[in-house]
């Protein structure tokens, strides 16, 4: 079995004899055959002047040649055995010159594979506007391998730049600033640069019919014809978080902040690609409610992409912090009470990830042993919310916002551009507020990060917000329904579509209520009609719950008209423990797999014991 890197149990490269220092990709999208093919261009520097091999992760990838740029000169290569955890994919081992240890560029030819895990092709029918076929990516944590021959870890950050030939009718984009296209034949050559150093899962691109409308001076929108132009009302307010961020972490380095929102199969919220941030358009409500999704990924030109978890083993770094200030631009435009309901939401979202997960799961750990794991089977709410617990806790034992949050900004001032670990947090922490002696010697520092399970202290929020949600839930949990109902439509018109769907948590927290509530609160609040996705999938499962029969067939059709995780799950879930609608969930998934992404379909078999 291939050996993996000390630093990082997920990738077997060696960045302290050999590191790629920067990146040029020359590919080609190939639609029919469903693959990139062209080359990888690697600079390279010995940092060992001895080193002999070069490292570099791949999954399924068809190498086909390697050489020295310069001058051509091949080199010998090869690709080993696959590491028996087929996720960390194979080592390919280049042999560099015996030179003076002079930097060289190591060009790597190579297609795709059609099953490619970071790569998603769409058929026309697929897509928004059924018109024209797309491909979008996916590289987080450790897909980037079966999409170009690097070194994929997030221990190593290298400019890139790129040029995708694609369709002359097609519009390519990238995680870079765009600098150029030109056509002839019949296709498209469009130019990338990326010249901020990033970590090989932050590599994007899309490819499909996609038209821009502005936000902003740096911000725009990108989509199909058909919803770009929804897309561009709900996002108005982008400009304004990207300002309200940079007021916590100082400048944004990136250029533009630009959104995509992606076809409907997207498995994600969002991800945090640098200038071209992925949405799902499952955040489309019409009202503006779920733009939280846009605040978090912008939070991210901060913490996760200038401040980098040095292996998915310290993942709480980039999502825990992250989540942290987005919460802290809702306080800005909205006002600390904002921030308070959000968290609060967030611990219920936790308490349900332990409770599901179990408490004894070693992967619910803040900070988890990722040795021969596949980071996709850690993926969950623990380093978002775990970790926004946490630093809420140490905010508090600081001394509140005021004399956090330019501790806050210092620590990525800090830590930007390096990719750091949770040793790193905590050293550099307790040097910033060293003038205060004492202020973090209750923290237990093993419990938070190395013990499975709810965290060891529980945040206090403020209920402003959720005390109208609480009082109502109390009234339809303590309902006999013997009697009057108490209840009228005029119930929910003083909620926001937040705190409806607070109110549906709370529930959905309680044991299942019985069926005859539910008719009653349909008859009244007319749910079904409810455009918001946060709401549609909280009501969706509270009617799984009860073993209500009219909601199986709309629940099977949510989780195959998007592919979101945080829905499609927990509902494939509860369908599974329903022993009736079982069979009909795995037809389901079976039948919808060609429209799912590889992360998708991989967790969701596991959910219903498909696989091991």
């Amino acid at each position: 079995m291939a050996a993996t890197c000390p630093d990082d149990p997920c990738s077997f490269s060696n960045p302290h004899e050999a590191a790629v220092t920067s990146v040029h990709l020359r590919l080609t999208v190939d639609f029919e055959a469903r693959r990139l093919r062209g080359a990888a261009e690697l600079r390279v520097e010995r940092r060992a002047p001895a080193a002999a091999v070069l490292l570099l992760d791949t999954r399924g990838l068809e190498v086909t040649g390697v050489c020295r740029l310069e001058d051509g000169a091949p080199l010998q290569w090869k690709l080993e055995s696959e590491h028996e955890h087929t996720a960390y994919g194979t080592p390919l081992r280049v042999t560099l010159p015996p030179e003076d240890g002079q930097p060289l560029t190591v060009a790597v030819e190579y297609s795709t594979r059609p099953e490619s895990t970071a790569l998603a092709w769409l058929e026309p029918e697929q897509t928004a506007g059924r018109r024209r076929p797309y491909v979008y990516s996916h590289c987080e944590a450790i897909h980037c391998r079966s999409m170009a021959p690097l070194q994929d870890t997030p221990a190593v950050k290298t400019p890139y730049t790129a040029e995708l030939t694609v369709p002359a009718e097609l519009t390519a984009l990238m995680s870079g600033l765009r600098e150029g296209r030109e056509e002839a034949d019949g296709a498209a050559r469009c130019r990338f640069r990326q010249p901020v150093p990033v970590p090989a899962y932050l590599i994007a691109l899309a490819v499909g019919d996609l038209e821009s409308r502005p936000l902003g001076p740096r911000c725009s929108v990108w989509s199909e014809p058909g919803v770009v132009d929804r897309a561009a009302h709900e996002f108005v307010d982008t400009e304004k978080m990207l300002e309200a961020a940079e007021a916590f972490c100082g400048p944004y380095i990136w250029g533009v902040y630009d959104l995509l929102v992606l076809p409907p199969s997207f498995p994600f919220g969002g991800t945090e690609n640098p200038c071209l941030t992925f949405i799902t358009p499952t955040v489309i409500a019409g009202d503006r409610s779920l733009v939280d999704v846009v605040a978090h990924e912008i939070s991210h030109s901060w913490t996760g992409n200038l401040v980098t978890n040095r292996s998915w083993e310290h993942f709480w770094l980039n999502e825990g912090f992250t989540m942290f200030l987005e919460r802290k631009i809702l306080s800005r435009l909205h006002g600390e009470p904002a921030r308070h309901f959000s968290a609060a939401g967030g611990w219920k979202s936790l308490r349900e990830t332990i409770r599901t997960r179990g408490a004894d799961d070693p992967l619910t750990c803040l900070s988890p042993k990722l040795a021969d794991v596949d980071p996709d089977d850690a993926f969950s709410t623990v380093p978002y919310e775990k970790g926004h617990a946490f630093l809420w806790y140490l905010e508090q034992l600081a001394g509140g916002p005021t004399v956090f949050d330019p501790f806050l900004r210092a620590y990525v001032e800090k830590f930007r551009l390096k990719s750091i670990d949770s040793a790193d947090f905590r050293k550099f922490l307790e040097e910033y507020f060293a003038p205060t002696p004492g202020l973090f010697d209750k923290v237990d520092w093993e419990a938070w990060l190395h013990t499975p399970g709810m965290p060891p202290v529980e945040p206090q929020f403020d209920s402003q917000l959720a005390g109208v949600c609480s009082d109502l839930s109390a009234r339809w949990l303590a309902w006999n329904t013997d009697e009057l109902c108490p209840f009228s439509a005029d119930d929910l018109t003083p909620l926001t579509s937040g705190q409806v769907i607070e109110l549906l948590a709370q529930l959905l927290e309680a044991p299942p209520l019985p069926v005859k509530k539910l008719e009653k609160m349909q008859e009244l609040y007319d749910l079904d009609a409810r455009a918001n996705s946060e709401i549609r999938f909280r009501w969706l499962r509270l009617g799984l719950a009860a073993r209500w029969e009219r909601q199986l067939q709309p629940s099977l059709e949510f989780v195959t008209a998007q592919g979101r995780m945080k829905f499609v799950r927990p509902i494939y879930r509860d369908l599974y423990a329903w022993e009736e609608a079982r069979p009909k969930a795995i037809a389901t998934f079976e039948r919808n797999k060609p429209n799912m992404m590889h992360v998708a379909i991989y967790t969701v078999g596991k959910d219903l014991h498909l696989s091991e």
